[in-house]
């Protein structure tokens, strides 16, 4: 191996170690991985010349601590210090470092970033490529997570707040896997290096916790699922469904590492918990030795007892797939038609639904589910599966045009305003996610189309809820099938109660917003005619614009200001310039600075902002 390969090799192995002990010394994640990477490229620079020591590990650690010390010393917070920084172990180091880079004070995205990065140590490119985002995204998440952290004690936790940590970092760790497994997005159906990285995570977790039962669980969950990687996909890499893998593909030493870890997980004692239970249900699994010997009634009966500790719609479909095995696939629909509001657009809900309904004899509805679930997943392999389990059924296509089509024949009129056409697109493409791109207009129901909408917008406010009822009833009409709207009710809208705000109130307020505020007071004009305002539309001198708005002193004594030197283009900008994918019309962007028109609802955030009220409940005092 050469040289720079022995570098990376030992980085890759003993770089959290490093970053840990420092840690313990610096207190401040980004600058113990600062300095670990300083000892790295000295590494690179001398190993060269002077070759491999006989202990790289102890040459980095060593040069690294010696930095730390140089460090500390330089900005005078630290008296004279020996090279030991402390007596306790590297265990407690690692430990350390894990429970602090899955803090709950960062989001999760923040927590799997910076956990890859110091504790798997994997670049950002790396880990940019297995989750298919931008490298400076993964860099981005991996910098907030540090400054996330400067403010959170470097310690590690005890009593209950140990519980809750130690949740953290089995989520985090189970995220991983979970990537890995079942890839999200992209080409490929698995990851293989992300589920090898969280099974390296869990098992040196089990190590560092060995009396923490959720630990030996998790790890035990990981290494059986981790076993049937091989048999999870077919020879053109399609997925294979569970009960149809060849079972002679199972890793058996790892289902073996997977029965030991649930031995562990059973010696550490205590009631079991969330992974405890499904490291049980993957064993049920494991044990079988075949598809009809598996034990579903069981399978049912602990994923019932995991929803008393996890009770999301999805522990409850699978818990649905179980019971659909047990006791028939008419019990698993009525329990999979409960969930269609809560989880309309997950790919797998009409996925499950259209094998329970093709059991059940029922092939036409079948396929629209499966359909349905190739249009929600984001997962080329898995769309390619389902629609080819859609057409190996053989019927014949249903007459006339999909959904998607009429929604795209709808949205391209030369009839509808561009602003109604933006509308109208945010509404119909939210439900035709929902229902299925390929879904035929005829096999439509109006009761499908109430519980699309109803779960594309659960809790918005009245008014909302009606703009979106009134676009998809637009265009069912359209379509030829209006009867599919008459399971959708318009929503009773309270008068909108008005406030009074004097001027000498929003003097605090940029001169953006009391401009607005003011000409909107002064003219008593719409809106949206204010905003729609270009500079090259008024004659200051006469009070008025070309559209016939006029104003008072108060915004002619501001409008001079607020319009500098610009000579055309929006009266009002929004703060920023739009990135180059969403530019906007020539007509709502300014020439001179290139900030975009102010829209309303960035307008009515403003003022919400400043105010506490919308646009529409001030008025004039």
């Amino acid at each position: 191996m050469s040289v720079q390969g022995t570098v990376e090799a030992v980085w890759k192995q003993e770089s959290a170690r490093i970053v840990a002990g420092l840690l313990r010394t610096v207190h401040d994640v980004g600058l113990a991985e600062e300095i670990a990477q300083d000892a790295l490229v000295a590494a690179l620079e001398q190993w060269p010349a002077q070759g491999v020591p006989g202990n790289p590990a102890a040459w980095l650690t060593t040069v690294a601590k010696r930095r730390a010390i140089d460090h500390l010393r330089r900005a005078r917070r630290l008296e004279p210090l020996s090279e030991d920084a402390g007596p306790e172990s590297t265990s407690d180091d690692m430990l350390r470092l894990m429970f602090t880079s899955c803090h709950p004070v960062l989001s999760m995205e923040a927590r799997v970033a910076l956990t890859l990065r110091v504790v798997a140590g994997l670049s950002p490119g790396e880990i940019a490529r297995a989750f298919l985002v931008g490298e400076s995204v993964i860099t981005q998440r991996i910098a907030e997570a540090k400054r996330g952290l400067a403010s959170v004690p470097y310690e590690l936790p005890s009593g209950p707040e140990l519980t809750a940590r130690l949740t953290s970092v089995l989520g985090v760790i189970y995220l991983i896997f979970n990537e890995g497994y079942s890839a999200t997005a992209g080409t490929d159906l698995m990851r293989p290096g992300l589920c090898l990285e969280a099974l390296r995570l869990g098992r040196l977790l089990a190590e560092l916790a060995p009396s923490e039962a959720e630990v030996h669980g998790l790890v035990a969950l990981m290494e059986i699922q981790q076993s049937r990687s091989a048999a999870r996909t077919g020879p053109s890499g399609s997925p294979v469904r569970l009960h149809e893998q060849n079972r002679g593909r199972w890793d058996r030493l790892l289902i073996r590492r997977g029965f030991a870890a649930m031995l562990r997980a059973r010696a550490a004692g205590g009631a079991p918990g969330p992974y405890v239970l499904q490291a049980a249900i993957a064993v049920c699994h494991a044990q079988a030795p075949s598809a009809a010997d598996t034990d579903w009634a069981q399978i049912a009966t602990l994923y019932a007892a995991l929803e008393h500790f996890l009770p999301t719609p999805i522990v409850r479909l699978n818990r649905a797939v179980a019971v659909g095995f047990a006791y028939g696939p008419r019990a698993g629909l009525d329990l999979v038609d409960g969930l269609r509001s809560s989880l309309a657009g997950y790919h797998l809900l009409p996925s499950v639904r259209g094998d329970l309904l093709q059991r059940l004899g029922r092939p036409a509805e079948a396929r629209q589910e499966w359909i349905r679930a190739a249009s929600l997943t984001r997962n080329d392999a898995e769309r390619t599966f389902l629609l080819d389990r859609a057409a190996a059924l053989n019927l014949p296509a249903p007459a006339g045009p999909t959904l998607g089509a009429a929604i795209a024949a709808f949205l391209a009129r030369p009839s509808l305003a561009p602003a109604t056409t933006r509308a109208y697109r945010q509404t119909l493409l939210r439900v035709r996610r929902t229902l299925g791109d390929r879904a035929p207009m005829t096999s439509l129901t109006a009761a499908a189309v109430s519980d699309a909408v109803s779960s594309a917008w659960p809790s918005v406010s009245p008014r909302t809820w009606n703009r979106h009822v009134s676009a998809v009833r637009s265009f069912l009409v359209w379509a030829g099938h209006p009867s599919l709207a008459s399971e959708l009710a318009q929503q009773a809208v309270a008068p909108a109660p008005r406030t009074s705000l004097s001027i000498l109130e929003f003097q605090a307020a940029p001169l953006r917003e009391r401009t607005l505020w003011l000409l909107l007071r002064e003219s008593a004009a719409p809106i949206g005619a204010v905003l729609a305002l270009n500079v090259e539309d008024l004659d200051r001198p006469a009070r008025r614009s070309r559209s016939g708005i006029t104003w008072r002193d108060g915004t002619a004594e501001l409008l001079p200001s607020l319009v500098g030197n610009r000579t055309r283009g929006p009266l009002f900008l929004s703060d920023r310039r739009p990135a180059p994918a969403r530019r906007p019309d020539d007509a709502d962007l300014c020439p001179d600075t290139g900030r975009r028109r102010l829209s309303y609802e960035r307008a009515e955030y403003l003022f919400k902002k400043a105010t506490g009220h919308s646009l529409g409940q001030l008025r004039p005092r």
